[in-house]
């Protein structure tokens, strides 16, 4: 678990981190679970404090692509600003592990912002580093291969599970690349005979 204390920008600040716990209400997810979809209306605004969530865009003909992981001591942006902003939700965020969340009202952001600067921190530097990951999915999408964005994609999530093992099916990838199963399954299937991956049933490792 992370403790709200253990959050940079909070370390300075008690009075903030007891506001939040005061305002927030704590809840539990198993992986799979959806705590936001698109289109819904932003009625708080999520602080992981263990676990990890992934925040998806999904388009008309139902293809998705990831747009980046929330982990634990960090919130979603764009639920941020859809809530500052009275506006529903641009993207859909999924648990990807077993994950505690706090949730805070959006009618206390504001509120928050005008009394501790902190927090108003915290945002910058959501903000900058979820911009710097979108700049980072935009360039791979135009200038990277699929075969080169399905190691990426790999090697993210052993970094952030710390294990060489990932616990993901074919489809469950290429949603998050926003490309068809077969093609992840042939590309795995020449990573697998590069050395490069060993695939099992509903799970791959990095070699």
């Amino acid at each position: 678990m992370e403790s709200l204390e253990q959050i940079v920008e909070f370390r300075s600040s008690p009075e903030l981190v007891e506001k939040l716990y005061q305002y927030s209400v704590i809840k539990h997810y198993e992986a799979g679970s959806v705590i936001l979809n698109e289109n819904a209306s932003i009625r708080s605004i999520p602080i992981v404090t263990s676990g990890m969530i992934k925040v998806i865009r999904t388009e008309q003909d139902g293809r998705e692509i990831l747009l980046y992981y929330i982990k634990a001591g960090e919130s979603c942006i764009m639920s941020f600003l859809g809530g500052l902003h009275n506006d529903t939700s641009k993207v859909k965020a999924e648990v990807e592990e077993e994950a505690e969340i706090l949730f805070l009202p959006v009618d206390k952001i504001a509120l928050l912002i005008k009394e501790y600067p902190q927090w108003l921190d915290y945002i910058f530097r959501l903000y900058h580093m979820r911009f710097e990951e979108l700049l980072n999915i935009v360039n791979a999408i135009a200038f990277k291969k699929v075969d080169e964005r399905l190691l990426a994609l790999l090697r993210k999530k052993a970094e952030l599970t710390q294990s060489r093992t990932i616990f993901i099916t074919h489809e469950q990838l290429a949603n998050e690349l926003g490309t068809a199963r077969v093609v992840v399954s042939r590309l795995l299937k020449q990573l697998e005979e590069s050395q490069v991956v060993q695939l099992g049933r509903n799970k791959i490792m990095l070699v």
